[in-house]
């Protein structure tokens, strides 16, 4: 079925899509204001693929094995699980509201503007946090007495890169997904050929406090934590307005990626448990590397520390990109300022959004400690995604794949998520959600 650039069907004189709140009207950028479709299959799953390997995959398998035990395997099949109905919420909405903003845009023409808002203000908020933790990541691999330095550098560079168009993005991002994947596989080489240290994992687990506590409940919490490694996808949507042919593009890059990424995480999860023993699993602040060391292929630490530092780029370039685009529609809409919304003429990006987003992220760098504080974005993103499949469970004309009882079940698997993550999280994302609904309601109020 064929919508206009907006969402709307095209015999619908109403000007309102499909479940679309009455009173509230889209408002369409005019012409030149529209970014210029550009990215297809290939790229698009590539952007999609190099946000969930970024510098998680490397980190992530310590904290969820500290919680999981030897139900790691479990704990990454729920996430992917979880991450599946989100994927397929977000590739039916994304083919039907080709346009940027993610599900920004999504609960607010399929829901109403609060909710709508909501998500986007929690992923706007909680991703700037993301980019600045993981251009601070960036900086701690290369040189950790230059971190923050390096950090604020690689926010600039690859802002800049951003600002020659969405093209030179995508093929940056293909570069950076080449040297993650390569590096991986030689992660995966070492673990399958070296020795074992581990011996017999399972005998170690029945006897280790590191089992999963409370008759395997530590499969949840370590869910949540392998979960924001699979969120990647929401990249693909969020730059909806520049893929060719949408409707089959979007679907089959969003599907695509997660495919990917889950065969990599649960394939490493696998390895890294027979590799190494559960206490240096659980407490190791870099598993891959020590997956190697213990290979006796200590030669081979740089390539680890290189691909881990291009993941971190790969991720931060998606990451800004995504954000941009957010704040771009949020703009477009007046959920924020109007001079956000402007589209430079020569590449078609959102040059105002992409500077105020790289702005925030230094301010954050130079100012706070990123990495204790960035929690919080965990919680918005759950929340983003349960927004996503509310707002897809309202979808009428639905594919075979995409039954509602899905959406439903992902809905509350994000709650779960949610339920399970620290309360210092919790109450600070809560916080800045509070904030941004109250300056909301005054503005609309004075508006009127």
């Amino acid at each position: 079925m064929t919508t206009r650039h907006n969402g709307t069907r095209p015999g619908d004189r109403s000007g309102r899509a499909p479940g679309h709140r009455r009173g509230h009207r889209p408002v369409p950028p005019r012409p030149h204001e529209r970014l210029q479709r550009r990215l297809g299959v290939f790229d698009s799953t590539a952007i999609g693929l190099g946000s969930m390997l970024g510098a998680g995959v490397f980190v992530v398998f310590s904290p969820a094995a500290a919680l999981a035990g030897p139900l790691l395997a479990l704990a990454v099949a729920v996430a992917g699980a979880i991450a599946y109905c989100n994927a397929v919420a977000s590739a039916q909405l994304a083919a039907r509201y080709p346009d940027s903003g993610g599900t920004y845009v999504y609960g607010r023409r399929q829901l109403g503007e609060w909710p709508g808002f909501i998500a986007g203000w929690g992923f706007v908020t909680g991703k700037t946090a993301s980019c600045a933790a993981m251009a601070l990541t960036f900086g701690h691999y290369v040189a950790p007495a230059y971190a923050t330095p390096l950090a604020v550098a690689a926010v600039v560079v690859l802002t800049g890169v951003n600002l020659l168009g969405i093209t030179r993005t995508a093929l940056l991002t293909r570069v950076l997904l080449a040297v993650v994947l390569a590096t991986l596989v030689f992660v995966a080489a070492a673990s399958l050929l070296g020795p074992h240290p581990a011996g017999a994992p399972a005998a170690h687990g029945a006897t280790t406090p590191l089992s999963t506590p409370a008759g395997g409940w530590g499969v949840l919490p370590a869910a949540g934590l392998m979960f924001f490694a699979f969120a990647g996808y929401a990249r693909i949507a969020t730059l909806g307005e520049e893929v060719k042919d949408p409707a089959r593009t979007i679907p089959r890059a969003i599907l695509a990626a997660l495919a990917g990424a889950f065969v990599i995480y649960l394939g490493l999860s696998v390895l890294l448990q027979w590799h190494l023993p559960p206490e240096q699993l659980a407490g190791s602040t870099a598993p891959l590397l020590d997956a190697v060391e213990a290979s006796g292929l200590s030669g081979g630490v740089p390539f680890v520390q290189a691909g881990a530092a291009a993941a971190c780029l790969g991720a931060l370039l998606a990451l800004i990109t995504g954000v941009g685009r957010t704040t771009l529609a949020m703009a477009r809409e007046r959920d924020l300022p109007g001079p956000l919304a402007r589209v430079g003429r020569a590449h078609t990006v959102p040059f105002i959004a992409e500077l105020a987003v790289a702005a925030a992220v230094v301010i954050l760098l130079l100012s706070t400690n990123v990495l204790t504080v960035v929690g919080f974005s965990s919680f918005g993103v759950l929340i983003y995604y349960a927004v996503t499949n509310a707002a897809a469970f309202t979808l009428d004309g639905r594919p075979w794949h995409a039954p509602r009882w899905l959406n439903a079940l992902g809905f509350l698997g994000c709650l779960v998520l949610a339920a399970t993550l620290p309360p210092a999280s919790v109450l600070v994302m809560a916080a800045v959600l509070a904030v941004g609904v109250a300056a909301r309601f005054l503005v609309v109020r004075s508006r009127r």
